[in-house]
């Protein structure tokens, strides 16, 4: 019976992998019969086909590598489990192959009916979009203060690759993308992972590159991280949350500056994003790599992805609305 059920989740992730860089009308009936994900599907693959059109680029080929993180329930006629699924994509721009990875996340529901099972329902888990857009503490917490005369931030410099010299006062652009690179798919262990992780990493690969903690033992000021004291999270919110990460920046913080194109950005450099348009920042990436262009790709954690086009017009986060913020980090500090 197991066999049966999982038979058609391996001709799902077949038919994904195809929508993925073949937008052509499927020539074989799909084993889906949730008519909600078929029309978002539907309307997806001619979204993917106008936004590589635009970027002037050449999808060549999907794979997927499925993993079954847990089985929520499984009956005689019904089975309903999540599943991780590592897609690595490979399109043409300028002459040149380029490979980006994203680790996406679904709930599928599957039913037999006169001996063939279906998919009947697919909830897609989009995790950039989630709802800690401002400070998710109490006020209580807010005002918290860690007394300065304990130990400095919770960092391990051997793990972060600067041994036990000391810090310059250069931002190394490569260091940065090097890190965020190594973990783009991983947790350092050294830190607390988040459920919605992705400025935290953000926050650790500029730490990476060398940007200067600015610690002032308050949640809502300055840019800094320690680890837990006194069994209370101690690190300050714009390290770990997005809508906070981009008024520090946005206030001079890194010495950053706002800048209108993302061409203007360099290897380094921060992205952050907002999905309605509504001032709320959600998500933020990093600047890793550009393709032939010269448009940069980015990393990111909580859909965890390395070399993803900058826009995120492929994520069901992203709306007509969505607004960018560009931030040139300083060179120096």
């Amino acid at each position: 019976m197991a066999e049966e059920w999982k038979g058609a989740l391996s001709a799902y992730i077949q038919q994904q992998n195809k929508d993925e860089v073949d937008f052509r009308p499927n020539a074989v009936p799909t084993i889906v019969t949730d008519l909600e994900y078929l029309i978002q599907r539907g309307e997806r693959r001619q979204a993917l086909s106008e936004w590589y059109g635009r970027r002037r680029a050449f999808p060549l080929r999907s794979e997927t590598r499925a993993k079954l993180l847990r089985e929520l329930a499984n009956r005689q006629d019904e089975v309903q489990v999540d599943l991780q699924l590592h897609r690595t994509i490979y399109y043409e721009k300028g002459g040149v192959t380029h490979k980006e990875e994203r680790m996406d996340q679904e709930r599928l529901t599957l039913q037999q009916e006169d001996g063939n099972w279906s998919i009947i329902r697919v909830e897609i888990q989009v995790a950039e979009r989630h709802p800690h857009t401002g400070l998710p503490y109490t006020a209580e917490d807010t005002d918290l203060e860690i007394p300065r005369s304990l130990a400095g931030p919770y960092l391990n410099r051997e793990v972060l690759g600067f041994g036990g010299s000391g810090r310059g006062n250069v931002y190394n652009r490569s260091e940065a993308a090097a890190y965020a690179d190594r973990w783009w798919n991983s947790a350092n262990p050294e830190f607390e992972e988040f459920a919605v992780d992705c400025t935290n990493f953000i926050s650790q690969s500029l730490f990476a590159g060398g940007a200067p903690i600015n610690y002032t033992g308050k949640r809502e000021s300055g840019w800094w991280y320690k680890g837990y004291v006194g069994g209370k999270e101690a690190w300050s919110f714009s390290w770990s949350v997005a809508n906070s990460l981009e008024r520090y920046l946005s206030g001079g913080g890194l010495g950053a500056k706002v800048v209108d194109h993302p061409q203007q950005l360099h290897l380094g450099d921060v992205i952050i994003y907002d999905w309605d348009g509504n001032g709320k920042y959600e998500h933020s990436t990093i600047v890793t790599a550009f393709d032939a262009g010269g448009a940069p790709l980015v990393n990111a954690h909580t859909t965890n992805s390395k070399h993803r086009y900058w826009d995120y017009r492929d994520s069901y986060a992203w709306t007509k609305n969505t607004v960018y913020r560009f931030f040139h980090l300083a060179d120096r500090f």
